[in-house]
């Protein structure tokens, strides 16, 4: 069901959900959070799917603002609601926000619609403002979720997160690196019990996670780590592979093409192991699993990053939008 609600109030959007679930049979039972998307035209319906599909394991209220500034152009807020089919097991209300009621204190447009005593998560999956943390949407977020792979220099964008870092932000740059970690975390948990003496990580010049990975191991590993980027013509995505230096050989994990890892051990048959790419919707729900500060991701991006050194190979690209 989609209700249309143009140059419309807080309040009536508020008592249309009301009449939504009564008339419709929808309840707000059992939603556990609130999901705030801050998005531009033409980029919301891509991130809503994603929202729907992870409200099927996180049932949520997700509202979608959209917003266009200009002191030219009349106060207005059209919003839409979303319910049934046509937002998975969530609410779906987006406000396309113009005018000077856009330039002013975004949370009195969220607050009237957030669920009662719920977590509120913020996400920006493209434009996204330096301190996230600092906004007024940021303030009342438990967790606040921003994209390195959308912007315009996501080497840079990744070099800055520490210093940006509060408590609750996450990037999905880091998200993106679970399977990853969990291989690199199982192959150490396994004979021959050696210790590492150094990492080498190779990736794409325009991957965000290469450098976080490479981060990691240093803060987790204590070694050096000699990380880098491969030319596009060699490697076109994602990190390419991870090589962990030991005194009986190297352990090398590496993906020969996009969804396949190979798994190479000194003294042991070869394994191809399953690696595809992780979609919007997989990273959106692992972080929606916690609604706590991520430690670990924050020792990374400041205490991590400082112990890494520059990358030895390669130059980091920008793509070409954002």
């Amino acid at each position: 069901m989609i209700v249309d609600l143009p140059d419309t109030t807080v309040s009536k959007i508020s008592r249309a959900l009301v009449n939504v679930r009564e008339e419709g049979g929808a309840v707000a039972l059992g939603r556990v959070l609130t999901l705030i998307i801050l998005t531009r035209q033409g980029a919301a319906e891509e991130v809503i799917e994603a929202a729907n599909d992870a409200s099927r394991e996180h049932p949520m209220r997700v509202i979608v603002l959209m917003i266009t500034s200009g002191d030219d152009l009349p106060s207005r807020v059209d919003a839409q609601i979303r319910v049934g089919g046509d937002a998975g097991a969530s609410e779906v209300v987006t406000l396309q926000v113009q005018g000077e009621v856009g330039d002013r204190n975004l949370e009195s447009l969220v607050t009237g619609l957030l669920l009662p005593d719920a977590p509120v998560v913020v996400w920006w999956p493209n434009k996204t403002p330096e301190l996230v943390s600092k906004t007024s949407i940021g303030k009342i977020a438990q967790r606040r979720i921003t994209d390195a792979a959308t912007k315009s220099d996501p080497a840079g964008w990744v070099a800055g997160l520490g210093a940006q870092y509060a408590p609750g932000d996450t990037d999905l740059a880091w998200t993106r690196l679970t399977r990853w970690r969990e291989q690199l975390a199982a192959i150490l948990d396994q004979p021959p019990y050696e210790r590492v003496t150094g990492v080498r990580v190779r990736g794409a010049a325009d991957s965000p996670s290469t450098p976080l990975l490479a981060a990691w191991l240093r803060l987790a590993l204590d070694v050096p780590v000699d990380w880098g980027y491969l030319d596009p013509s060699e490697w076109p995505h994602g990190i390419k592979s991870v090589t962990l230096v030991r005194e009986s050989g190297d352990v090398v994990l590496e993906r020969p093409s996009s969804g396949v890892a190979v798994l190479t051990q000194p003294g042991q048959p070869v394994h191809d192991l399953s690696f595809p790419r992780r979609s919007l919707r997989e990273c959106l729900a692992e972080e929606l699993r916690r609604l706590d500060p991520d430690l670990l991701y924050g020792r990374v991006i400041t205490e991590g990053w400082e112990l890494l050194g520059p990358p030895t190979t390669g130059t980091p690209v920008e793509p070409t939008q954002e």
